[in-house]
């Protein structure tokens, strides 16, 4: 049974405690097809995003403790100088950051459709998330988003 977009709304809301139950390959594979299917400007998706399933490497990204615990998470990088090449200082300085923000919104949605539950943090030390995470230095961290199962009640 699919959930209407109505229902996705209401129900989506920030989880900060997770099951230990996997994320189905599956699963993940959609989240990540929906968020690679949003729009961005002038089509270049200028984004990236980097699955990391490591606890040590998750522990590393942040200091919230939800995002170890979490299955997965996410992280969504805007590339400044790919829109930057078509569109300029603008490009760089909001398409990019908004390629990026629209991509992880998908994310999220698609995940609560398939009954999975997120956060997104932006908590964390950008430089430290590209050298951890080993990305190009102009690749700019957005969000992270611990993705699971959740323990909370009303999820």
């Amino acid at each position: 049974m699919t959930m209407a977009m109505h229902e996705i709304f209401k129900k989506r809301h920030s989880v900060r405690s997770y099951t230990n139950k996997p994320v189905e390959d599956k699963k993940l594979k959609e989240i990540l097809e929906a968020a690679n299917s949003a729009p961005s400007a002038g089509n270049l998706k200028a984004r990236e995003i980097v699955v990391v399933k490591d606890s040590k490497t998750k522990k590393a990204l942040t200091r919230q403790d939800f995002v170890v615990e979490a299955p997965v998470a996410l992280v969504f990088f805007a590339l400044p100088e790919k829109s930057g090449k078509k569109y300029g200082e603008r490009g760089r300085n909001l398409y990019s950051i908004q390629d990026a923000t629209i991509s992880a919104s998908f994310a999220w949605l698609q995940a609560v459709a398939l009954g999975l539950s997120c956060c997104w943090v932006g908590a964390f030390d950008e430089e430290k998330v590209k050298e951890i995470l080993k990305v190009s230095t102009d690749w700019q961290p957005i969000a992270i988003m611990p993705l699971g199962y959740s323990k909370e009640s009303n999820a």
